[in-house]
């Protein structure tokens, strides 16, 4: 019996029917069985239409029970409220495969909604794997299959995009072609019933056409699965995704700092950077990158060699190269003194290398060749200004012969109708060519970036012994539903269970036990109000601290209790806490906030009251790995405060460590955990100590 592997039912199809196939040039289902047709498909081809006896000269049946053979793949172009019924035709038939071209499902109301999910449960329950409804339909180049209703088959090549957009997708196509830039597989996805970005990668991972992968996504429904096939694929191929809806707007309030920095689209990011996807930030991005990936090899370090015949593209490109953290390449004597002993007196021969205005292709085929052979440098810019005596297709012909297979080269032809020719022809011979120097700089930039992601060991995830069920106590004592936001001596609770340094604190329920428990701990001390229904204590005058006796231990105990009763009349108050005052040290936060596609996410910066104001922070997705906890450190602009400045000691940074990967661990044992913050977390030049923390769950465990 024929066996399919995964998504071979669209692939490598046996058969494709196309139901409500037309004869009608300005119908859809003519415009998707020409496709069918016309991009050579060799297998068997079934138009479906009880109105008709033949289209295009095909046999054409009134059903997909009246075809004879096996069927494999069914292709959608009727309206949404006759696909139901006929999906359960191919049921019984035994198809594999259907793509649903078709809109008016769950983007257009309840009612379309509701069939989408009829439509889901037939195609589940009969084991049919579905592309769509909604989308653009599906292409194979190299397996000659072109399954939708795009007005053209994009040039063979071995780029793969998946888009959750078919228009973007019919203008990406047309914009792809008129660069003259191939695709592999192009695949819309549209409303992702059944089939997703996550099924595609896991196919384009092993697909020998393809390259490097495209997506441009709205939405993705399963962030910790996502991470995990976009891990394993990142290693074996570049993946370039374009996100849109990249405000934070539609997050929802939070009530920590955490949460208010950490709008939706953070943890697409973080995730991203965490499972080795480039993240676009245009479509021009998108492009720029997608070429450079597909036509070059990547680049082996940092070093880039620019040849130029004009001075002033020459330093914009090299202004780009130290602004994406590349380095001009130090040319090597030798290649300097050949390069003296060929060129113009007047050119410059250190990098930039300038050729001259008046530079013939020889000119440039020299400097390129022996710039390339100087092992200090790693990858080049070929700049090219139009000028009186410029060869500007012979030097593109030049710079073809004169490529390493090894060392990447991007042109740079700068202007518009002079160069259309050329930059053609360097294109069809895999050599990208950039409008301006520093949309180059930006690819070798992530050209570099992916080489350090190759090389990157796997991550080490560190697991520490705790006294789980100290934090559970709290976390899931029966009046959580009540009140989700834990009190001061729980929260205590949770942290220590997960070996935390704590402040010494003890609860005043008087003020006089507040003076003694104040003497008892040595002065100066903190007083904060003990409340499982404040959370910002300062807003409320609940805190006060630098307390140097017992008479101002008393007073700020009756403060407290008169200034939080004023603001908060109902709530419960379990007394004051008394706390040891910390000597100085660095303050910074660590906090975490649950996102509902990818889970919890930990954030990282300078703590105290700053860290609403700089907003300099970071975050990575859990579990975090003890490498992408000291990145995280390291990212943030302030780092610098942490590890020393103007002859200040720096802080313990593995203390710093220790404490994002003993949240990492917490959050992942208590799922139910929607936000914390530890801020400030006071480190010191050995240890650190959590001063203040929140924390807050929802609903169940799950």
């Amino acid at each position: 019996m024929y066996k399919m592997d995964r998504l071979d039912m669209f692939f490598k199809p046996r058969s494709i029917a196309i139901i409500g196939a037309s004869s009608e040039e300005k119908k859809l289902g003519y415009a998707v069985l020409k496709n069918v047709i016309d991009g050579g498909y060799k297998g068997n081809i079934y138009p479906i239409n009880p109105k008709a006896d033949y289209i295009l000269g095909y046999k054409c049946y009134k059903s997909v029970l009246d075809i004879p053979d096996d069927l494999d793949l069914v292709v959608f172009v009727i309206p949404s409220k006759f696909v139901n019924p006929v999906m359960r035709e191919c049921a019984q038939k035994g198809v594999k495969g259907a793509i649903v071209i078709t809109a008016g499902f769950k983007e257009t109301g309840l009612e379309g909604a509701k069939l989408e999910r009829e439509l889901k449960e037939i195609v589940k329950s009969n084991n049919i794997r579905l592309v769509g409804p909604n989308v653009l339909g599906l292409i194979d180049t190299h397996n000659s299959i072109n399954a939708s209703f795009a007005s053209f088959m994009p040039k063979k090549g071995n780029i793969g995009f998946i888009s959750q957009s078919g228009a973007f997708a019919t203008a990406i196509m047309d914009w792809a072609a008129a660069n003259d830039i191939g695709f592999s597989k192009f695949i819309s996805i549209g409303n992702k019933a059944d089939v997703n970005e996550i099924d595609l990668l896991e196919v384009l991972k092993d697909d020998n056409d393809t390259d490097v992968i495209l997506m441009y996504l709205e939405s993705i429904d399963n962030g910790r699965a996502f991470m995990d096939i976009a891990y394993k694929t990142s290693k074996v191929k570049p993946i370039i995704v374009l996100k849109s809806g990249t405000t934070a707007a539609g997050a929802k309030a939070a009530t920590s700092h955490t949460g208010s920095l950490a709008g939706s689209d953070q943890a697409y990011t973080s995730a991203f950077k965490q499972c080795g996807v480039i993240r676009a930030s245009t479509v021009e991005d998108l492009f720029d990158l997608a070429i450079g990936f597909a036509y070059q090899p990547l680049l082996n370090g940092n070093n880039i060699a620019i040849i130029t015949n004009a001075g002033g593209p020459g330093i914009m490109a090299s202004d780009a190269i130290e602004n994406f953290g590349l380095r001009l390449a130090t040319l090597s004597n030798d290649t300097v003194e050949e390069l003296r002993k060929n060129l113009p007196s007047a050119a410059a021969v250190y990098n930039p290398v300038d050729v001259l205005g008046d530079a013939l292709a020889d000119r440039y085929e020299f400097a390129l060749s022996k710039v390339l052979r100087d092992e200090n440098v790693d990858g080049a810019m070929v700049i090219l200004t139009p000028q009186v005596y410029t060869q500007v297709n012979e030097t593109a012909e030049s710079i073809v012969k004169a490529k390493d297979p090894k060392k990447p080269i991007f042109s740079i032809f700068m202007g518009g109708k002079t160069i259309s020719a050329a930059t053609k022809y360097l294109m069809e011979n895999s050599v990208p060519n950039y409008s301006f120097p520093e949309r180059a700089g930006f690819v070798f930039k992530s050209m570099h970036d992916r080489r350090i992601w190759l090389n990157k060991p796997e991550p080490v995830y560190r697991k520490f012994d705790t006294k789980f069920e100290l934090a559970e106590k709290s976390l899931r004592s029966e009046d959580r539903s009540r009140r989700p936001s834990l009190g001061d001596w729980e929260v205590r609770e949770v942290f220590e269970g997960y070996g935390f340094t704590l402040p010494k604190t003890l609860l005043a329920t008087t003020s006089l036990e507040a003076s003694d428990f104040a003497e008892e701990l040595g002065f100066p001390v903190v007083m904060k109000i003990a409340s499982p229904d404040i959370l910002h204590k300062t807003d409320v005058g609940g805190v006060k601290v630098g307390l140097r006796n017992k008479d101002e231990v008393i007073r700020a105990f009756d403060d407290i209790m008169i200034s939080v009763r004023r603001y908060f009349p109902d709530a419960e108050i379990w007394g004051v806490s008394v706390q040891q005052m910390l000597p100085p040290g660095k303050d910074v936060i660590i906090g975490s906030v649950k996102d509902p596609q990818f889970g919890h996410m930990i954030m990282f910066g300078l703590g105290g009251i700053y860290v609403e104001v700089l907003k300099d922070v970071s975050f990575r997705i859990v579990p975090v790995s003890e490498s992408d906890a000291m990145n995280m450190i390291r990212e943030i602009k302030s780092f610098k405060l942490l590890s020393g400045a103007r002859g200040e000691k720096g802080v313990d940074q593995n203390a710093i460590v220790d404490a994002i990967l003993r949240v990492s661990n917490l959050v992942t044992d208590f799922p139910e955990i929607v936000e914390l913050d530890i801020n400030p977390l006071r480190v010191f030049e050995e240890g650190a100590v959590a001063i203040d923390m929140r924390l807050t769950v929802g609903g169940g465990t799950e």
